[in-house]
Order: C-alpha cells, then sequence, then structure tokens
C-alpha cells in the first residue's frame, strides 16, 4: 500500500447551548487544515492503530492493520508484517520473510506515502484548497476538506480528510491515486496522545536483531 494513513470521525461539536448546527460553525477549508496541523504540532507523542484499506472503484482489493508511534517527524511504524523506523532523516525498514533491513534516506515525496501526517501540509505544495462536498462521516457532523492536485505530477489526484469538529482532530483521509480510481481509506481504532517517547525509539537498533542483513540504499 503506498499511502499508509487516515483516521476514523466520530465526535459531535457542542456548545454551552448544546449542539451547533454544522453550517453555524463551520470555519474556512484553509483554517481547518492549519488548525488540524496545529492540533498535531502540538500533541507530543502520539500513538495510533489503523486499518487500511484499498478500493478499486467499489471492490476491496487489501485490507490491513498496523500501529505507528510519532514524535514530530520521528516515526516507527509497523504494517502489514514490515517494520518502519524514521528518526527525521534515515529510514529503517526491516522485513522479517527476508530477515533484511534496507536502510534510506527518503525524499519528501516517498515520506508521503508512510507518515500519514504529512499529508496534513501537503496542500501548501500544488494543491487547490476547498470545503469538501459531505458534512458527516460515519453519521456524525464533520469539518470535511478536499484537495485537488494542480499539476499531473501528483501522484495522489485527490485527497478529502475529515476533521473532528471539537479538537481539530483528523480522523480520516481518503485519497484517489492519479490515473485511476483506486482509493486508500485508512479507519482510526486507537489513539493516544501527549506520549514520552525517547529519540532512540526512531531509530533501528542492531543489536536487536543480530543476525539480519543489512542493505544499505543510501
Amino acid at each position: 500500500m503506498k499511502h499508509l494513513f487516515s483516521f476514523l470521525l466520530a465526535t459531535i461539536a457542542l456548545s454551552a447551548g448544546g449542539i451547533l448546527p454544522l453550517s453555524a460553525q463551520t470555519p474556512k477549508a484553509r483554517e481547518v487544515i492549519d488548525r488540524a496541523a496545529e492540533t498535531f504540532r502540538k500533541a507530543g507523542g502520539i500513538q495510533a492503530q489503523f486499518t487500511v484499506a484499498t478500493y478499486t472503484g467499489e471492490l476491496l482489493q487489501e485490507s490491513t492493520t498496523g500501529t505507528i508511534r510519532m514524535k514530530a517527524e520521528k516515526f516507527v511504524l509497523q504494517s502489514g508484517g514490515v517494520q518502519t523506523w524514521f528518526d527525521g532523516h534515515t529510514q529503517w525498514s526491516y522485513l522479517p520473510d527476508n530477515n533484511e533491513v534496507n536502510i534510506s534516506e527518503p525524499t519528501e515525496e516517498e515520506l508521503q506515502s508512510i507518515n500519514p501526517y504529512s499529508l496534513l501540509y501537503i496542500y501548501k505544495r500544488g494543491y487547490n484548497i476547498k470545503p469538501g462536498s459531505d458534512t458527516q462521516y460515519n453519521g456524525q457532523p464533520a469539518y470535511v476538506v478536499q484537495l485537488d492536485a494542480t499539476g499531473k505530477k501528483n501522484d495522489l489526484r485527490q485527497i478529502v480528510l475529515y476533521v473532528d469538529p471539537h479538537d481539530y482532530r483528523p480522523l480520516c483521509i481518503r485519497m484517489v491515486q492519479r490515473g485511476n480510481d483506486d482509493r486508500v481509506v485508512i479507519q482510526l481504532t486507537g489513539y493516544k496522545t501527549g506520549e514520552s517517547y525517547p529519540d532512540s525509539l526512531f531509530a533501528f537498533d542492531e543489536k536487536a536483531y543480530p543476525n539480519v542483513e543489512i542493505i544499505d540504499l543510501r
């Protein structure tokens, strides 16, 4: 799976007087995604469990689960039997079936296919942003932002971001690939913020894998 993250939205915005109609409080699309990015930046260490599904049209092609732990630009990801570490510069991918670790230095574009939260900033590079056509997700009110690629070089033709209207936490991202109608939908099954992670968590520990073959692709 090329693009690995999305979050499931299920909260209702409240006010002192109760639930407000979504149309009465929806901010501009740019403000929604800016505030979602700021919420992530201030969240500290994050841990999330998720389910990723890929579709061709309405036909489910593949589904897998995973866990990601993040701190700023660093992350460690487990999904589909592969574990990936990224310390902000170097990436290690451990393939247990081959008993090997691939070392690389991913580009910004490559990181977009791994770290889901990089999608919160993608609109600054070649996307038009506007309110989405929906106002709900799974029957609950949502802020919905649609990003459409302005050029043909973007791998993602369209991104739809669903945001919790109460705390601006991004909870779902649906992505459409360029050149076809393949979609990636990832649903959150668990979420924690304010976690304390040492920097060493986000780097491959050779001592923990003494017999692994190391392939340096840098």
